[in-house]
């Protein structure tokens, strides 16, 4: 075995509908050696055989979730052993209840947990099952607004090899009136700035054109916030990186997410990828949103 070789392993779990499989031929593409429907019994002996495998396998994923059944039950006992005696990720795949729907009638199938209940049943069942998991997944992606070219992008900004060991950092601007991200591990509200929707030339602009960017940045106090919340930053991503935390998103909002939280995130992310071991990945959710 080369001693070059990083070995990694990753779990993807989450809410059937979300994108699973999607994730799981994306990781593919990436090199990843990706086993679907896994028993979490199994995942072990998966390790262990990458281990063992020379060169051969050095990435490993495995897709475990609530098709398992029975066997299910046991997720986080397997976790926690490789926890103690390796390195492992989670990642967990979430989108909303509306989404998941949606996406199970357009395919018209039922829900794995569904019995004779309806798609609303058997989604509140899985969420029940999930939470304790969802709450300790290192990473936590809402493909509620992703469609499976934009959710394969996401996963290869998040797993390609081109950051090394560097903290991938998603700098995400939203809008409050469409909900908070659910995947955010941090959220700022940009709505302390002046909105530019109310000057009629700056209304049907965004955060990414100039004239509202040099608006937002020339705020009293908008200069400021980006300094300080970049000063902050610095050592919480410092602190991610030290207890193997490779993903965070850093959530900015404002009322649409189309001009202040854009033009803040835009900045924000500029001075993040000053930052040693960092890479930053840029995230406009709302943008395009009547």
């Amino acid at each position: 075995m080369s001693d070059s070789v990083r070995r990694e392993m990753l779990v993807v779990t989450g809410m059937s509908g979300a994108g699973r499989s999607t994730v799981g031929n994306a990781l593919e593409d990436l090199g990843w050696y990706v086993v679907d429907n896994l028993p979490p019994q199994m995942l072990r002996p998966m390790v262990e055989l990458s281990e063992h495998s020379g060169d051969a396998i050095p990435k490993v994923a495995a897709i475990v979730d609530v098709r398992g059944g029975k066997l299910f039950a046991d997720v986080q006992e397997a976790l926690e052993s490789l926890r103690h005696n390796g390195s492992v990720r989670v990642l967990f795949l979430d989108a909303t209840d509306a989404a998941l729907v949606r996406r199970f009638e357009q395919v018209r199938r039922p829900h794995p947990l569904q019995g004779d209940g309806t798609l609303l049943d058997g989604i509140t069942e899985e969420r029940a099952r999930m939470g304790e998991l969802r709450s300790q997944s290192d990473l936590v992606l809402d493909t509620s607004d992703l469609n499976i070219h934009q959710l394969a992008t996401a996963i290869g900004e998040q797993f390609s090899d081109d950051a090394g060991n560097a903290t991938r950092v998603t700098v995400l601007s939203f809008g409050f009136k469409y909900g908070l991200p659910s995947d955010a591990d941090l959220v700022a509200d940009a709505r302390f700035l002046p909105n530019p929707f109310w000057i009629p030339e700056l209304r049907p602009q965004t955060g990414l054109d100039e004239e509202v960017r040099e608006f937002v940045l020339e705020q009293k106090g908008a200069l400021e916030f980006i300094d300080a919340y970049a000063a902050a930053l610095a050592p919480v991503l410092d602190g991610y990186r030290r207890e193997n935390k490779r993903h965070a998103t850093i959530a900015v909002g404002c009322t649409g997410g189309k001009h202040r939280s854009v033009a803040v995130v835009e900045e924000l992310a500029r001075r993040l990828r000053e930052l040693p071991g960092v890479t930053v990945n840029v995230r406009h959710r709302d943008l395009g949103r009547e």
